[in-house]
C-alpha cells in the first residue's frame, strides 16, 4: 500500500527545499570565516526547525576551540561561561564522526550534563561537517519546534547542508590564506588567474544549483546526481586553489637555516593541502648556500607534485646530513605512477629535480608503486665549501 503525502506536508517540504537551496547558495558568497560560521548556524537552525543551533570546531588538542551559537540570547550565552569541552553527546559526534539523533538529551546515558544557567534542552540532532571525508566541525541542534523529535527529513536536510557548509568553511580559510599571500605577491595577476579559473568554476557550480529545489521534489535521483556533481566540482576547485596558493610561497632561506626553511615549507604544504605531514630533521643546519637553495627547490617541486598528482593523504619529509653528505627524501602514500613512462608534454618536474641533483654532483632516485612513492636526493657537501647562508 502506498501512502501519499498530504498537500500540507508536500507544501512544507517544498518550502524547506527552497530554503535549503537559498541557504547553500548564500554560503558560497561569504568570504569572511567569522561571518560565515555565524551564518551557518543562523541558516541551519530554521532549516531543521530547531530552537537552538551551534557549530563546534575542535582543535588539535581535542578540545573545542570555537563554539558559535544561534537562537540563544547573548546574555544567556555569557552566563553559561566557558566553551564546552566536547564531552557527552558532543564528544560522541567528534569521536565517531557520524550523525546522532536523540529523543531526550536529559535521559541519555551519554550526556555530560549542563552548566548552571544553561537553558533546558531535550530533542537533539548533531552531525559532523566534513571536507573530503575529514571532519572540520560539528553542527548541533536542540529543541525541535512543533514536535518532540527531529525527523528523518531533518537529518537528510541538515546532512546536505553540512556538506556545503564544510566546503564553504574550507573556501573561506583558503581565501584568508590567499589574502595573506597576496600581500607579497602580484595582486593583479592573482586576481586575473582567480577570475579566469577558480571564480568562474564556483560561478558555474552556483548556476547548476539554482533550480535544485524543484528538481529535488520532482526528480530526487537526478537532484542527488546534480548535488554529487556540484560537490565534486567544488572539491576540484578547492584543490586548484590549494595548489595555486602553494605555488605563490616566498623564498624560505632568508635566515640561512635549511632545516628551519624546510620546516616552514612543510608547514605551508600542510596548511594548503590538509595532508598529514611528518617531518624528520637531523644533522647540520648551515649547509653551503648553493646546496641549501637546490635542496629547497627540489623539496618544493616534489611536494607540489604530491599535492597535484598523487591523491595521497600523508607525506613524510626527511632531511639528514653530516660533514660530508646531505640526504633529502619525500615519501607519500598516493596511488603512485609508472616511472618508466615518459613525462607528459609540458611536465618537467622530475627532470628539473634530476638536473638540480646533478648540478651539485649528487643523485636523485625515484621509486613508486601503488600506495608508496619516494623521491630521494643525496648530495656531497665536501665539494661545495662551507659556511652559513647570508641573510
Amino acid at each position: 500500500m502506498v501512502t501519499k503525502s498530504s498537500p500540507s506536508s508536500v507544501a512544507a517540504l517544498e518550502l524547506r527545499l527552497a530554503a535549503l537551496e537559498r541557504a547553500t547558495i548564500a554560503l558560497t558568497a561569504e568570504s569572511s570565516l567569522d561571518t560565515l560560521l555565524q551564518l551557518i548556524v543562523d541558516l541551519v537552525r530554521p532549516l531543521a526547525g530547531a530552537q537552538y543551533a551551534a557549530l563546534g570546531i575542535v582543535g588539535n588538542d581535542g578540545y573545542m576551540e570555537r563554539f558559535v551559537t544561534s537562537g540563544m540570547p547573548d546574555e544567556t550565552r555569557r552566563s553559561i561561561g566557558p566553551l564546552p569541552e566536547g564531552h557527552g553527546l558532543l564528544g560522541v559526534i567528534v569521536t565517531e564522526n557520524r550523525t546522532i539523533r536523540v529523543h531526550d538529551v536529559m535521559a541519555d546515558d551519554r550526556r555530560a550534563g549542563f552548566p548552571p544557567h544553561h537553558p533546558p534542552m531535550h530533542s537533539f540532532l548533531g552531525t559532523p561537517v566534513t571536507v573530503e571525508g575529514r571532519s572540520i566541525g560539528n553542527l548541533y541542534m536542540t529543541q525541535k519546534e512543533g514536535a518532540e523529535d527531529f525527523s528523518a527529513d531533518d537529518v537528510r536536510i541538515v546532512e546536505t547542508f553540512a556538506r556545503y557548509a564544510g566546503i564553504a568553511m574550507q573556501n573561506a580559510r583558503l581565501r584568508a590564506e590567499l589574502e595573506r599571500v597576496a600581500v607579497i605577491s602580484e595582486r593583479e595577476r592573482i586576481g586575473q588567474d582567480l577570475h579566469d579559473g577558480v571564480i568562474q568554476s564556483l560561478y558555474a557550480v552556483g548556476l547548476s544549483l539554482e533550480d535544485l529545489g524543484p528538481v529535488m521534489r520532482d526528480q530526487p535521483d537526478a537532484a542527488e546526481q546534480r548535488v554529487e556533481g556540484a560537490i565534486d566540482a567544488i572539491h576540484g576547485t578547492i584543490r586548484d586553489l590549494r595548489n595555486f596558493i602553494f605555488g605563490l610561497r616566498p623564498e624560505y632561506l632568508e635566515a640561512g637555516d635549511v632545516r628551519a626553511a624546510l620546516a616552514t615549507l612543510a608547514d605551508e604544504f600542510r596548511r594548503s593541502t590538509l595532508m598529514e605531514v611528518q617531518l624528520e630533521l637531523s644533522g647540520r643546519s648551515d649547509v653551503p648556500p648553493v646546496v641549501a637553495l637546490q635542496v629547497m627547490q627540489v623539496a618544493r617541486e616534489a611536494l607540489s607534485n604530491v599535492g597535484r598528482h598523487s591523491g595521497a593523504t600523508r607525506v613524510v619529509v626527511r632531511l639528514g646530513s653530516d660533514d660530508n653528505n646531505l640526504h633529502l627524501s619525500i615519501s607519500d602514500n598516493g596511488h603512485g605512477f609508472d616511472i618508466g613512462h615518459g613525462a607528459a608534454p609540458g611536465h618537467r618536474g622530475l627532470g628539473n629535480m634530476q638536473d638540480r641533483a646533478r648540478t651539485l654532483g649528487g643523485e636523485l632516485t625515484v621509486t613508486s608503486h601503488a600506495g608508496h612513492t619516494r623521491i630521494a636526493m643525496d648530495v656531497p657537501l665536501s665539494t661545495h665549501g662551507s659556511g652559513k647562508m647570508r641573510a
